[in-house]
């Protein structure tokens, strides 16, 4: 079996998790996060047991130290990897996961003004990964990737031609690991790939459209800023607004990205608080905000849901994912309540249950409904499998 490494970096921490594949079985064989990278008190957890504090003033230092663990207890030497997943959110072209060169970094390069929090923190993975097992394939994992089935009316934005083509705008959806797992994931427990909308709702939060195993229709737009409600970003809205706070505060557009990034969504509409669960408490207690952010949660939900039946043409299976998607009971139900009018039942047993089943709408549902837990980084690992698979071929076909 083959060992794959998926890296997952931000800004000031680095995810980490070791597989073991082959062509019909994989595992897990630890996983961690290094936090705190260049600040005081950085340390390194383990399976969520193991943790070390030591100094790590950057990515480099970070990664140095996993590799460390790992050759200390599952690789004789940090070579043995056969490949190293990196989750990249801008793919542009590229349609799957790819080999990382030259073409892919002025990618990420090129997407870096569009991600400043995570974009550095990719670049400075990759690079380190590369310094210190150069000889290790390197494999970029897009968000962007599995959105590349949509339309071209389904993704070209009314704009002048010159920021179409040059400029590279349009919309590009994110999450796609996810969805993608999700959808698989559902088709195989349902055995048909058929007409689903899947629902990753966490602090990001996005709505695809699935027909046949492909994305027709996404959410989130030219960044991960647009769709739904989410904890801090307000999804969409009219694309004057931040020019007219601009102009009337004047505010500069680093700010105002500030404002829809940090500052709006839940936060904004519940008075401060970020977490479902905290605003699902307050609701209860009968904070009016609370109250009234969760209706205009389920309301933004709602419309995209719809949208995503209109291009379907119909619905099969709606599917939940994601921290509040798994865990939020009361938003499911709140959410099917109004899709009622599509013989949409749920089965409220099972969707009181924590951890859900897999099927929470009853016996009798027009619509299935499922809850399904994400894991992209098993679809980060099996990527990178695919990719060094092909090149292990792609290289014996050479010789």
């Amino acid at each position: 079996m083959e060992k794959i490494l998926v890296l997952n970096a931000g800004s000031t921490t680095v995810k980490f998790q070791l597989y073991q594949m082959d062509e019909n079985k994989n595992e897990v064989v630890t996983g961690g996060v290094v936090e705190r990278i260049g600040l005081e008190g950085s340390k390194i957890v383990v399976d969520n047991t193991f943790t070390t504090e030591l100094p790590l003033a950057n990515h480099k230092a970070a990664i140095k130290a996993i590799l460390g663990y790992l050759t200390q207890k599952y690789l004789r030497k940090a070579s043995e990897l056969a490949a190293v997943a990196h989750r990249m959110g801008y793919g542009g072209k590229y349609s799957t996961s790819a080999a990382i060169d030259a073409d892919v970094m002025q990618q990420l390069y090129d997407s870096i003004p569009l991600i400043p929090l995570h974009g550095p923190a990719i670049e400075k993975g990759i690079k380190a990964m590369q310094e210190i097992v150069p000889s290790v394939l390197q494999v970029a994992v897009f968000d962007t990737a599995f959105h590349q089935s949509i339309k071209k009316e389904g993704y070209l934005y009314a704009l002048p031609r010159e920021y179409i083509t040059h400029d590279k705008i349009r919309r590009y959806g994110f999450h796609g690991p996810s969805h993608n797992y999700v959808t698989d994931l559902a088709a195989k427990y349902l055995g048909f790939k058929g007409k689903f909308i899947c629902c990753h709702l966490g602090g990001g939060a996005s709505v695809t459209a699935v027909k046949d195993g492909k994305s027709v229709m996404t959410t989130m737009g030219y960044t991960p800023m647009s769709g739904i409600v989410m904890s801090t970003r307000p999804g969409d809205i009219d694309p004057y607004i931040p020019l007219h706070i601009m102009k009337t505060q004047q505010k500069t557009a680093d700010e105002v990205n500030a404002i829809l990034n940090k500052q709006s969504g839940l936060y904004a509409l519940s008075g401060g608080y970020t977490d479902m669960r905290d605003i699902l408490g307050e609701a209860q207690k009968g904070n009016q905000q609370c109250i009234f952010a969760l209706e205009a949660y389920t309301y933004s939900l709602l419309k995209a849901i719809g949208a995503g039946i209109a291009v379907l043409g119909g619905l099969d299976a709606l599917i939940f994912t994601g921290g509040i998607g798994e865990k939020g009971t009361v938003i499911r139900q709140k959410l099917c309540d109004k899709l009622n009018y599509l013989g949409l039942k749920l089965d409220l047993n099972a969707n009181s249950v924590t951890p859900a089943p897999t099927k929470i709408s009853s016996d009798d549902s027009k619509i299935q409904v499922l809850v399904i837990p994400t894991n992209e980084e098993l679809m980060m690992a099996k990527e990178a499998y695919a990719v060094y698979m092909k090149n292990t071929a792609d290289h014996r076909k050479a010789i």
